[in-house]
């Protein structure tokens, strides 16, 4: 709040941000524009469409104050549990729809990247939900696959289940062929030796944990705090938004020795980079 402690700073922050490689129009994109007296609007020299800083961005064309997307910003980027929409309402002062729709597209910015992880890399699942009732054949509970890079960055996603084929398909998309695999005992990964990985195993259904090198520590203490933002805050994710809440936990967790400063700032930019998200795409 001292630093972006009026509209005026917040919105020539975010231009400094939107901006940084040049001027650029959000219809046409051109890179001549024009600035009006008043700091708020825009007009591109081509097409002379006008439009604010937030146009073509995952801010759309939201009334809500930039300094209240700040706030938000910098609380789901800083609360280790996250923070629901509920709380941010009250912190933010919107509704509890509004917080929700804000939260989202946060998250949206929060994308995991797609490079590959190298190493030794730890690969676990977990399950979110009720009691492992079937229905029609399936779960009712949602299946997380998590790879993390030991020193490095941590991978997550939702999968439709923990079938034969599924596992080294994502494993081969995120973990890249010389890695080290380390995993529990569990029959699905016998199969990563035939598709060309060196792999150990702690034998978890013997009351092993640690053999040597070969644990998967790091990989549990990350479903233990992917939980506690699960039971503590969010109390339960829909199977449509699974992916969203992942890519929150996880960015929070790459970025766990990041300045606040500069995770703010990425933060702020995949926003500018990103097109509009619309409330009825969201909930369709």
């Amino acid at each position: 709040m001292n630093v972006f402690n009026s509209e005026e700073a917040c919105r020539k922050h975010f231009e400094a941000i939107r901006f940084a490689e040049g001027d650029s129009c959000p219809h046409c994109k051109h890179d001549k524009i024009m600035r009006f007296s008043d700091g708020k609007r825009y007009r591109c020299h081509k097409c002379r469409q006008d439009f604010t800083i937030k146009t073509g961005t995952l801010f759309g064309e939201s009334k809500i104050p930039l300094q209240k997307w700040f706030i938000a910003i910098y609380l789901l980027t800083t609360r280790k549990k996250g923070i629901s929409s509920i709380e941010l309402a009250q912190q933010v002062g919107v509704s509890q729809k509004t917080a929700w729709f804000m939260d989202m597209r946060i998250r949206e910015s929060m994308k995991q990247s797609k490079g590959k992880l190298w190493g030794i890399v730890e690969v676990d699942e977990t399950y979110l939900g009720g009691k492992h009732k079937m229905e029609e054949g399936r779960s009712r509970k949602s299946a997380i696959m998590g790879m993390t890079e030991r020193g490095g960055e941590m991978r997550a996603m939702q999968i439709p289940n923990r079938e034969t084929q599924v596992v080294p398909n994502a494993l081969t998309e995120n973990v890249g062929r010389d890695a080290h695999l380390m995993t529990d005992d569990a029959g699905v990964y016998r199969k990563t030796i035939r598709i060309g990985y060196k792999h150990d195993s702690i034998k978890h259904s013997r009351r092993q944990y640690v053999h040597g090198n070969i644990h998967t520590n790091s990989i549990e203490s990350f479903w233990a705090l992917f939980k506690r933002n699960y039971h503590g805050t969010y109390h339960s994710m829909s199977k449509k938004h699974l992916n969203r809440y992942i890519d929150e936990v996880v960015f929070r967790f790459n970025n766990r020795e990041v300045e606040m400063g500069a995770i703010f700032n990425e933060v702020t930019k995949r926003i500018a980079k990103r097109g509009k998200m619309s409330y009825k795409t969201l909930i369709a």
